[in-house]
């Protein structure tokens, strides 16, 4: 395993003069040894080309990877030690599943019986052990998909252990097992695994520390409860949760905080003058009795009852706010006006889309 700093950037075009130009902007992060990490993002975010940049696939355009302190900006995957599980799978279809599963280990002259210790174990942990003299060809997507991962965990001496969206060809109903069984094989191996992803709910339930991407930067570096409680910027408030996180336009004016020509409350201590962003969870969306001091009135356009929750979907103006609610609880009519209480200790405060301190 390896300590995996970075400090770097990256375009695919000569001469990059704007943001634009760049698929990786500027960034500063650090993979712990031993620790599990997801890049999370939409298609296009940069994520990929982090992850290859780590690999080295791709060489930075600027900046240097270091592993352990060691340079290894210009070395090859191989010679960084590297384990690359990619999106759909690659097996040898003539070779039985133990045969795939070893071929790492026999191609660095390990031992025999110490092959097949580990592909044993890797086997159990994968719930392969039953197939392990089968031949790859015959399997199912997600049974070869899972070999991948295997061949990807074998190894004991590797620096990191690398995925690419791994689950996109699993079953959905197969993908939480796969993901509790990596997130076992974490806790049991101590291996430093980076894992790219579009699906929120893998990261979260997958890493340690999740590092959310939008157009080549890395905007945030977290916790799931980090990601949930305190988005850094916007996006991530927008990007995490379902329903994601709502925005109101809102000014600071000698201390006190008005929205939709209403005073909500007092500023926090040292909040400097001018236009803001309240951001508040649906889940942390609260209703109040008409005219309550701080409340802000909204129209009710819809109210849905999904089973765990009630979801009140409102408008304010031209901002359209969600709120969840307890089973039962009552709830304004639709077409009717409620009345919402924006701040409390879960409400964010931005500024140029980043968090207010």
């Amino acid at each position: 395993m390896a300590r995996i700093e970075l400090d770097l950037a990256h375009a695919y075009r000569p001469n990059p003069q704007q943001d634009s130009d760049y698929a990786l902007l500027p960034l500063k992060m650090v993979f712990e040894d031993g620790g599990a990490y997801a890049l999370l993002g939409p298609s296009g975010c940069g994520k990929t080309t982090l992850l290859n940049i780590v690999s080295g696939l791709v060489q930075p355009s600027q900046g240097k990877v270091l592993f352990d302190g060691r340079d290894v900006t210009a070395a090859s995957p191989q010679q960084r030690n590297i384990a690359q599980v990619f999106q759909f799978p690659v097996i040898y279809d003539t070779m039985t599943v133990g045969e795939n599963l070893a071929f790492p280990l026999r191609n660095r002259g390990v031992p025999p019986a110490r092959i097949k210790e580990r592909v044993g174990r890797i086997a159990e942990m994968l719930e392969l052990s039953g197939q392990l003299g089968q031949r790859a060809a015959g399997l199912a997507a997600d049974a070869k998909q899972k070999i991948s991962l295997g061949r990807g965990l074998v190894r004991e001496d590797v620096s990191a252990v690398l995925f690419d969206e791994p689950l996109t060809v699993i079953d959905p109903h197969l993908k939480w097992q796969l993901r509790r069984k990596l997130k076992q094989i974490h806790h049991e191996l101590k291996l430093t695994l980076v894992y790219v992803t579009h699906d929120q709910v893998e990261a979260l339930t997958f890493a340690e520390k999740v590092v959310v991407m939008t157009r080549g930067r890395a905007v945030q570096v977290g916790s799931a409860s980090d990601l949930f409680e305190r988005p850094r910027h916007t996006f991530v408030g927008h990007f995490i949760g379902s329903p994601g996180m709502n925005f109101v336009a809102a000014q600071c004016r000698a201390g006190v905080l008005e929205a939709g020509g209403r005073v909500l409350g007092a500023a926090p201590a040292g909040l400097a003058d001018g236009e803001l962003r309240l951001g508040v969870r649906p889940e942390y969306l609260a209703l109040a009795a008409a005219e309550a001091p701080g409340a802000l009135p909204a129209l009710v356009q819809r109210l849905q009852d999904v089973g765990t929750y009630q979801l009140l979907t409102v408008r304010i103006g031209e901002q359209v706010l969600k709120a969840r609610l307890a089973p039962g609880q009552p709830a304004p009519a639709v077409g009717a006006m409620a009345w919402l209480q924006l701040l409390g200790p879960h409400t964010c405060l931005y500024r140029n889309e980043e968090l207010v301190a």
